[in-house]
């Protein structure tokens, strides 16, 4: 499904406009590509340009992804209130690979969800203009991209973490959308490492962020032995099906993003780690929109002013952290419930 209000859009790439990366994808038709609107590249003729919400709505109208921008690397976009919650947490089960690539798994995912196959396929297309099917499939060439791009993991370990079925469909799909053999993305040469020797790839976030109020929010949390934060950098000690290792998230604020640094026995835990990660640091909040509407709050304007992209961190474990349940809130903030309340918090410990 294309987004229709091409004009601002337009501006946004225009402008390379941070602020709606992860929110609309363009798709070429002069080159065949689909970018992000920060992408560096010349910005192509208005009559040239199809807007998606999506990556998946770009993918399955036949656009590959630009290795310029890299749309693997995009902020996930976050929804909070209405039936797009269930949309989110559809897709935060679907990065943790809950869905596999046949019809019967959209309607067992549909069940865990507490609607019907129809509905969700309804909601993704509102939402993100592609099925879950489409979903599911872009996230998984998408991550397979990142992991070629950034790692020196062997080829069969990158399909297998991306959640490929066998190292040969992994190679027909990449053939098919680049029209080359996956290693012939990989940019730089170097010898084969595996995920225990150490996975760092790069999450996107839309700004601004408060990372020093990330990192007071979490270290506010009840102490943990699983947990700590040691020069600016979060640590967690991981404990998966039996298996152990850790993750480290650092910021990197001239890139918008943070570095994830996964050490871990198994490459098939690597979408369930980093959607944990993402989940956490909050990193598919649309903070400019949430802010603005809780600005509106005499009270939490001047917070809000003082601390602009502060986040509402969510947990490891619970994938519906940030859905706001308070029926007691004021009715402006209660579908960013959470991030009113962490700024009361903040501003009552200093």
């Amino acid at each position: 499904m294309e987004l229709l209000d091409r004009s601002t859009y337009y501006r946004a790439f225009q402008s390379h406009d941070a602020r709606f990366d992860g929110r609309v994808f363009v798709g070429v038709t002069s080159t065949g590509i689909y970018c992000r609107p920060v992408c560096p590249a010349r910005t192509p003729r208005f009559e040239n340009c199809r807007f998606f919400a999506s990556a998946a709505a770009a993918q399955e109208a036949g656009f590959r992804p630009c290795l310029r921008c890299r749309p693997e690397i995009a902020p996930d976009f976050g929804a909070w209130r209405g039936s797009a919650n269930t949309v989110s947490r559809a897709l935060a089960l679907i990065a943790e690979g809950a869905l596999d690539e046949d019809e019967a798994g959209v309607e067992a995912l549909a069940g865990r969800l507490g609607v019907g196959g129809r509905q969700l396929r309804r909601l993704f297309q509102r939402h993100l203009g592609a099925s879950p099917i489409a979903v599911a499939q872009t996230r998984r060439v998408l991550f397979a991209k990142q992991l070629l791009h950034d790692t020196h993991l062997p080829m069969a370990e990158v399909a297998l973490a991306a959640g490929f079925g066998s190292v040969r469909r992994f190679n027909e799909t990449f053939r098919k959308l680049f029209d080359r053999p996956p290693r012939m993305l990989r940019r730089r040469a170097g010898a084969d490492t595996s995920a225990r020797d150490g996975v760092t790839l790069r999450l996107g976030y839309r700004p601004p962020y408060d990372w020093p109020g990330m990192l007071a929010a979490l270290s506010a949390r009840e102490p943990s032995c699983r947990e700590w934060i040691e020069a600016g950098i979060w640590h967690r000690r991981l404990d998966l099906d039996g298996m152990h290792g850790r993750v480290s998230v650092a910021h990197l604020p001239d890139r918008n993003a943070v570095a994830v640094t996964i050490r871990f026995p198994s490459v098939k835990a690597l979408p369930a780690i980093v959607a944990r990660v993402r989940r956490v640091f909050d990193l598919g909040a649309d903070i400019t929109t949430i802010d603005s509407h809780l600005a509106r709050d005499p009270g939490l304007a001047p917070l809000i002013a003082r601390r602009p992209g502060l986040r509402a961190p969510g947990d490891w474990e619970d994938h519906h952290t940030n859905i706001p349940s308070d029926d007691t809130a004021p009715p402006a903030w209660r579908p960013w419930h959470a991030y009113a309340a962490q700024h009361l918090r903040m501003a009552s410990h200093g």
